[in-house]
């Protein structure tokens, strides 16, 4: 499968830290992000402090609002690696 490129773990970040951090590089509150997205805040709060799962559909809707890819949220701390023999 050389079409593929292997990932690994960079650093230790959970889901809800991912889009806390997103969130707060666009310099936006929970409240904020809650008008954007539909998503109540408490909602976001409990996403952010990783008590309920992010799922798909809000992936997709928080990406958006936060322009960035929904696998920035999802898989946080990946990194593609270009594998030297290929």
């Amino acid at each position: 499968m050389k079409e593929f490129i292997k990932a690994k773990k960079r650093i230790e970040v959970s889901v809800g830290d991912s889009v806390r951090i997103m969130r707060e590089l666009q310099e936006l509150s929970q409240n904020d992000l809650a008008r954007l997205t539909g998503i109540p805040q408490s909602t976001l709060s409990a996403i952010e402090n990783d008590r309920i799962n992010l799922g798909v559909e809000r992936a997709k809707v928080l990406a958006r609002a936060l322009k960035c890819h929904p696998a920035v949220l999802v898989f946080p701390g990946w990194d593609t690696e270009q594998d030297s023999a290929a």
